[in-house]
């Protein structure tokens, strides 16, 4: 699995759970729509640090706790 992919799936599990929209989190960290469309739609060819940190930042987490899931223990995550 793509990082991006796994970043992407991440996300939408915590905003579920948080039951925040998409549109309050790009507005919370003040990301473009377009951009934040792109990741949720893993049409993104790689996702950085940066856009991470301001993903867990918008959702109330470290980035300890975002990483701190199974998806990410996954042996054949790719880098994009």
């Amino acid at each position: 699995m793509k990082l991006s992919t796994a970043v992407a799936r991440r996300v939408s599990r915590l905003l579920q759970e948080k039951n925040i929209s998409q549109y309050r989190l790009e507005r919370n960290i003040a990301m473009p729509h377009n951009t934040m469309k792109s990741l949720m739609a893993e049409r993104c060819n790689g996702v950085n640090l940066r856009t991470v940190l301001l993903l867990a930042r918008g959702l109330d987490m470290t980035l300890a706790q975002f990483f701190d899931d199974p998806i990410f223990d996954d042996a054949n995550l790719e880098a994009d």
